[in-house]
């Protein structure tokens, strides 16, 4: 090591030097050699690593030798993408000014306080160097010194958390889970807190239940508008999707059985609950606690009550008119949001799933009904699930309502009316038709209305991300339709990406542009790993007036029924496909398939045979309950488009992994060799890690979450890392299905196993979802979703105590969804 001085501007060493660029120091000598020359270098703080998260150079002079300026010794020192690194110095006392700069390597984002440097490591291919120059000088001269720190890739860093029961969510050791967001909570002045006890009520200005998909945006220090940088202060925007009534009210739900009739007060509080929440979130400093801003003039509760407007080929259509909208261009509400989609110019996708379940319609409905399309809104009604004969979800339509006026609770009765308009607009036998749809919302906009974008079509929308965004090129956006052999989906724009959208005022007249005209295309997925993006045009392949079928009108007719269209062009029906994500570096899509309860070797009646995209049909046994059939612990396919390209029609694909207990079966089941640090059943939630950091840098983190029934008698639902490779970095595999004496063989293709490359992350509370994910640009705060703990349970039987429990004891209190925020106790990038 060497120690430099400089008079009059000229530089000096001892000959004590190191020449050989090559060696890198391991942190234990360097601190030994530091502590064995005291002499030479003075007093020395104390030191952590960078390996480590902490400090990595210190020490200097303290002792004045005239006019010489000294500094620290440079040395080369190791560190992987994602940790945060800190290099201090000290100059001698005579030293009037000093500083640190980088000189070479990849720029990174560095704040500098008196002697010290900070800056997270990026994510690298190959060990790269950063080289930082310290330097003090007087009016004698300048002395300076460059440290070295090699970048290695980045790893996931962290013993993977052990399978288990227990009411907490447990994160590996080093990072701390905050609860931020709870069921209840007021999102306005004036608001009083959550008694959770069943008395509370106006949901309207209370988070709803159910939190689900979530996208985190950067606020501004005006408070108004997007800053993509931020990371101590946003807005954060997540869907509500379903309720828990037993614990909703006082003594749990009432009339929801037999003749009973709804209280309204009870109804009214259910209704409000869902939909979506936007809500301000702040962070004490760079390091300190989060919290959500209850006042804030952007906090906006969007519930199945709020208005909306119908945008894209199917506004104004015939199918859409109710009502309340006799013109077919305006709807109230969203219903049952599940996945959702982040836009690159700062909006927001709430995507409607399981909207059928809530409609009643009278027995004898399907005769009732006499207008001149009567027969097609029938076949669309039932291949949407809305048969005749149902009473719907939490039975609203029973409410007598005060103001005979109100439309809030008659809007759920899809039942013509006797002596209504054969056009829909004097009942609600079109209301089905205004859900299904893809909405998106401005979070810093309170006043704006949100959007339904039709050209997306209409379905169980799981949700619905985005391609990469690159400047000429048209974009993206992929979706699934989430239930049982449904289609995968996607979305191309008419117009090509301009980057300048990203940063404009007017946001949803941006999603004007991008979503409202273009092509949407549904999968088929071929056995020899190729497919093809089949287009859902009206008056080609099919569908057309003279469809035997169903006698397409326009397009507007094959967007309000695209699982109708995608059954003519002949997609590939797959095992449920939910959540949608895009590798930001590679632009690959992987889809997660939950499970499918209806596939078989060979296809009976309603169930599906097993195919080269969906090659699994078993038995899969638990250790309590009932063992279930078909495919039962689901799996994640992906596919890499042809010339990487959004616009191309054709694509290669293979299967990530595939959900099974370590346990099972290794030729046949446990395909991707899975162990006990990752087995998972039931993929649910999909998210990759943002390229503004090192977790969606060279080898993006792909977060897993799970939704299960099937593997809940060994654990709590989970969430995964990965750090997945590409398509096609396996290969063939010859699966064999075997289900109640019958039996089929089919070849399938199967990426890489995961390994070391996928770990156990998470593990939730009692009867729980892990659900929604998003992080700040940075990648050190991760928000999480844990919807319905205690699911099962009711007012004389609480099942789980979270989120209290995870603060300690907490018999007898009611559980709540509620978002987390995980961070690394070192400050590094969550996940490495």
């Amino acid at each position: 090591m060497t120690e430099m001085t400089l008079v009059e501007s000229v530089a000096y060493d001892d000959g004590d030097i190191d020449t050989n660029p090559s060696t890198s120091t391991h942190l234990n000598e360097l601190v030994a050699r530091r502590y064995s020359r005291r002499s030479l270098m003075g007093g020395m703080s104390a030191m952590t690593t960078a390996v480590f998260g902490g400090a990595l150079l210190t020490g200097c002079s303290d002792d004045d030798d005239g006019d010489v300026v000294t500094v620290s010794d440079g040395t080369t020192v190791q560190t992987q993408g994602g940790r945060v690194v800190t290099l201090s110095a000290t100059a001698s006392s005579n030293a009037t000014t000093t500083s640190f700069k980088q000189v070479a390597g990849p720029t990174v984002a560095a704040v500098t306080s008196g002697n010290s440097i900070t800056f997270v490591a990026p994510n690298v291919a190959q060990s790269t160097a950063l080289v930082f120059e310290f330097s003090a000088s007087n009016a004698s001269g300048t002395s300076s010194e460059r440290t070295t720190v090699n970048v290695l890739p980045a790893t996931l860093d962290f013993t993977a958390v052990a399978k288990n029961k227990n009411d907490l969510v447990t994160v590996p050791a080093n990072y701390t889970v905050t609860v931020l967001y709870r069921l209840g909570d007021p999102l306005a002045s004036g608001v009083a807190a959550y008694a959770n006890n069943g008395t509370d009520t106006n949901f309207a200005q209370r988070a709803g239940d159910h939190h689900d998909g979530m996208s985190y945006f950067g606020l501004a220090a005006t408070g108004t508008a997007p800053d993509a940088t931020s990371n101590t202060r946003g807005v954060l925007v997540m869907n509500h999707e379903n309720i828990t009534e037993s614990y909703l009210h006082a003594n749990g739900p009432t009339g929801l059985t037999g003749t009973g009739v709804r209280p309204e007060a009870e109804a009214i509080k259910e209704i409000e609950a869902h939909g979506v929440s936007v809500v301000e979130v702040t962070r004490a400093g760079n390091t300190g606690a989060w919290s959500y801003v209850q006042a804030s003039t952007l906090n906006r509760r969007i519930t199945p009550n709020t208005p909306m407007q119908f945008n894209g080929p199917a506004r104004g259509n015939a199918a859409l008119r109710t009502r309340v909208s006799s013109d077919g261009t305006r709807s109230n509400g969203t219903i049952n949001n599940c996945a959702n989609g982040q836009m690159p110019w700062q909006t927001y996708l709430t995507c409607e799933e399981n909207w059928a379940g809530y409609f009643t319609r009278a027995a004898g409905d399907e005769a009732a009904r006499t207008a001149a399309n009567a027969a097609k809104q029938n076949v669309s009604l039932r291949r949407y699930g809305i048969g005749q004969g149902r009473t719907g979800n939490y039975r609203w339509t029973t409410v007598t309502p005060a103001d005979a006026s109100s439309t809030t609770f008659s809007r759920w009765n899809a039942s013509v009316l006797a002596n209504a308009a054969a056009d829909g607009t004097q009942d609600f036998r079109n209301e089905p038709f205004t859900f299904g749809w893809v909405v998106e919302i401005d979070p810093f906009n309170p006043q704006s209305t949100p959007r339904k974008r039709t050209a997306l079509g209409r379905m169980n929308h799981e949700g619905c991300w985005p391609g990469r965004t690159i400047a000429g090129v048209k974009p993206a956006f992929y979706m699934g339709d989430d239930a049982q052999n449904e289609y995968i989906y996607k979305f191309v724009s008419n117009v090509a990406w301009a980057a300048a959208d990203a940063t404009a005022a007017d946001r949803l007249a941006i999603g004007d542009k991008y979503l409202d005209a273009g092509t949407l295309y549904v999968a088929k997925f071929n056995d020899d790993g190729t497919g093809t993006w089949l287009p859902l045009v009206f008056g080609q392949n099919g569908l057309t007036a003279s469809n035997t079928t169903y006698p397409f009108a326009d397009q507007a007719d094959v967007l309000i029924n695209t699982r109708l269209a995608a059954d003519v062009l002949g997609a590939t029906p797959m095992d449920r496909p939910e959540w949608t994500a895009v590798n930001p570096v590679n632009g690959e899509m992987y889809c997660t398939l939950t499970n499918n309860s209806s596939r078989r070797p060979v296809a009976s009646g309603s169930q599906r045979a097993v195919d080269a995209s969906n090659p699994r049909a078993y038995v899969d046994p638990r250790t309590t309950g009932t063992s279930t059939t078909g495919n039962a612990n689901g799996h994640v396919i992906r596919l890499r488009e042809t010339g990487d390209t959004t616009e191309a029609t054709t694509f290669t694909w293979d299967i990530y992994a595939f959900g099974a207990g370590s346990d099972l079966d290794p030729v046949n089941i446990n395909l991707s060799s899975l162990d006990a640090t990752n087995d998972f059943s039931s993929p649910d939630g999909l998210w990759f890690g943002l390229s503004t950091n090192a977790s969606g840098q060279v080898a993006p983190l792909l977060w897993l979450q799970t939704d299960d029934g099937a593997f809940t008698d060994v654990t709590n639902n989970q969430m995964l890392v990965g750090m997945p490779g590409r398509v096609g970095d396996g290969g063939t595999r010859q699966v064999t299905s075997t289900v109640a004496g019958a039996s089929a063989t089919v070849t399938t293709r199967i990426g890489a196993a995961p390994g070391a490359k996928l770990k156990r992350f998470l593990v939730g509370p009692v009867g729980c979802e892990i659900t929604g994910i998003s992080s700040t640009p940075d990648g050190r705060s991760v928000f999480v979703n844990i919807q319905h703990p205690g699911e099962g349970g009711e007012v004389s039987n609480i099942t789980s105590n979270w989120p209290a429990s995870q603060a300690g004891t907490a018999a007898g209190v009611r559980p709540r969804s509620a978002t987390i925020v995980i961070t690394k106790n070192d400050g590094g990038v969550v996940g490495l």
